[in-house]
């Protein structure tokens, strides 16, 4: 598994390097000292997971976490544990705190394994669902079973997805991060941290902040797409 540590403290980075050392199913791919540096080798290098810490220069890690598109396994590494709640919020594996102990570096780790192999598993057994495709989707006491073409947003609510067909707006309980592995790239564009779209309900589009674009679906809903998410639906979807 890739990771990434993130940290201002050169100390702290050095001493964790060491904490996991022993751990061959961490392969330590970068350092980032601050949040910018950071987002910046996340979108390089594709970690697996990041080691993060809270109190940066700049902006803190629930900020920099914040300006992801797509993130990976989060372990906080942090010397307050006034933030644990707010960190598990984020989806976060675990929250160790400084000085980290390795009994309890070991518990994560194990996790991390775990949850990883389960992703490989689930990747292998579950093929890409595309627009023509039927699910099924229960949220409380009703049922429904929809083509996919049918949902124009899925949208992220915690470890919760809400759909967006019809006039209906369940939940199911899945990551953003796990429908955007299973469907269709083809048709359903992650716009942003929070938002997949359907393509096909998409009435009109116009450039919005910081080179992002505003994406109207049929409907009425409005959906900012990421600076950086903009460039890579450009680049699929001009000639």
């Amino acid at each position: 598994m890739k990771a990434l540590i993130i940290d201002d403290e050169r100390l702290a980075r050095t001493e964790l390097k060491r904490l996991l050392s022993p751990y061959k199913e961490i392969n330590i791919i970068g350092e980032a000292v601050n949040a910018e540096d950071a987002l910046n080798k996340i979108n390089d290098l594709k970690p697996d997971i990041i080691f993060l810490d809270i109190q940066m220069p700049g902006k803190n890690g629930f900020e920099l976490l914040e300006d992801l598109d797509s993130v990976p396994a989060v372990v906080f590494t942090t010397a307050y544990d006034e933030y644990a709640l707010k960190a598990f919020e984020f989806n976060a594996m675990d929250y160790l705190l400084k000085p980290i102990e390795p009994k309890r570096l070991e518990d994560t780790i194990k996790k991390l394994v775990v949850k990883n192999r389960k992703d490989i598993l689930s990747e292998m057994d579950k093929p890409i669902l595309t627009e023509d495709d039927q699910v099924f989707v229960k949220d409380g006491e009703r049922c429904w079973f929809i083509k996919l073409v049918n949902v124009k947003l899925f949208e992220s609510e915690g470890n919760y997805v809400r759909l967006y067909f019809d006039d209906h707006k369940p939940l199911i309980l899945r990551t953003l991060n796990y429908l955007d592995e299973r469907l269709d790239n083809r048709v359903f564009f992650r716009a942003n941290r929070r938002h997949i779209i359907n393509i096909k309900w998409i009435e009109a589009i116009e450039p919005w902040l910081n080179g992002g674009l505003l994406v109207k679906l049929k409907g009425g809903n409005k959906i900012e797409v990421s600076r950086r998410q903009a460039i890579k639906f450009k680049e699929m979807r001009s000639l």
